[in-house]
């Protein structure tokens, strides 16, 4: 992997980003050996830029040791081309998501899928033909349940496989990737990739192409669903607004919050 460590990352908002797409983030997550030791993937967005920023428990330390670190929001690449004329490269968990599926992921391919219900699971062996799916499906609360958060770590470690989906919503799934590093022994891949296994089963409509160009996906889930949302876009994401306006007005520091690390592989 020698060519993925020679990219230098990009420093934005507390975080480090790997200024990657999808095509190229699949073809380095294809390239990993069968057996290679786990490593995870985020994708963060404006939620997780405010989470960074908020310090949430466990969260700076998950994204510090991440393999790679893509750009999921047109938000954020809007704010960083408005404010600091800077362009960043877009590679959305969703769309990485759909791509290894249709592309790379063999129908014979052991993977773990950890989330989601006896729908997803089902929905997943039947559109991509999926024959040795395993999945885990964890109990909610998972923050303040330690137990369970070491159940999924077990339940990744004891079934080798070479991806793992982490769909358990942020900050639990990049807590769980962290953990399932930190305890040593798993392989594979994990992918932190939020809703991204409901789209692309289509179990959750996606937002049309043009409104994901133009930045308004969020409105869209909103519009779906807006008791669900509200909180998640007004309370979770748009302080990243603020965040940036800070960061270019001097009154925060732009130094990143997290520093990958990156493997020797």
């Amino acid at each position: 992997m020698t060519e993925f460590a020679a990219i230098p990352p990009v420093d934005f908002l507390g975080a480090r980003l790997t200024p990657i797409d999808v095509l190229a983030a699949a073809a380095m997550i294809e390239a990993r050996p069968p057996g290679a030791p786990f490593r995870y993937v985020v994708t963060p967005n404006a939620q997780h830029m405010v989470s960074l920023d908020r310090a949430v428990p466990g969260f700076r330390e998950a994204y510090a040791h991440a393999w790679m670190t893509t750009c999921d929001s047109q938000i954020l690449r809007l704010l960083a081309r408005l404010l600091f004329g800077r362009r960043l490269a877009h590679c959305p968990g969703s769309d990485l998501t759909a791509h290894l599926l249709q592309n790379h992921i063999r129908p014979d391919e052991m993977i773990l899928v950890i989330g989601g219900d006896d729908a997803l699971a089902g929905a997943l062996r039947e559109k991509f033909g999926l024959t040795a799916l395993t999945q885990h499906q964890p109990p909610m609360g998972l923050l303040k349940n330690p137990a369970a958060i070491e159940a999924c770590v077990r339940f990744i470690v004891e079934r080798p496989a070479r991806y793992v989906f982490i769909s358990c919503g942020s900050p639990q799934s990049e807590i769980i990737a962290h953990r399932t590093l930190l305890n040593g022994g798993a392989v594979g891949t994990g992918l932190c990739i939020g809703s991204s296994l409901h789209f692309a089963t289509g179990l959750v409509t996606r937002a049309p192409v043009w409104m994901r160009r133009s930045g308004l996906e969020w409105l869209h889930r909103l519009l779906l669903n807006p008791r669900r949302h509200a909180r998640r876009v007004f309370g979770d994401s748009f302080p990243v607004l603020l965040i940036a306006l800070k960061t270019r007005l001097g009154l925060r520091s732009h130094a990143p919050a997290v520093a990958a690390a990156r493997p020797d592989e």
